[in-house]
């Protein structure tokens, strides 16, 4: 692969899946095992569920973690190019499926 995500996997059915990588563990996953944070065009971040919604948008794989180490690091707010509300953690938090720590506003 090397280094790059330009190289698709391919489903059962033949068609290709995208593969994005996770900002705090850095693995490429298919897209649809990750979760993705959006940062709208009015400024706003939040777990995008459809992955579909307009704005920049950064992954994160669903584990407890991940979602750590991608608040603990800076790894979001560089991504997304603005600093992470502790709203935005928490909600990451509830869609990892944890319960929100406190760790989980800091940064």
């Amino acid at each position: 692969m090397n280094g790059t995500i330009e190289a698709e996997k391919e489903s059962p059915m033949g068609r290709h899946v995208p593969l994005r990588r996770c900002v705090a563990c850095r693995t490429v996953q298919p897209k649809s095992e990750l979760m993705r944070v959006v940062r709208t065009p009015e400024g706003e971040i939040g777990v995008d569920p459809t992955g579909k919604a307009a704005g920049r948008g950064a992954y994160v794989c669903r584990r407890r973690e991940c979602v750590d180490a991608a608040v603990r690091k800076q790894a979001l707010p560089r991504a997304l190019g603005q600093p992470l509300p502790v709203q935005a953690a928490q909600q990451m938090m509830q869609a990892a499926g944890a319960p929100p720590g406190p760790e989980a506003g800091a940064g």
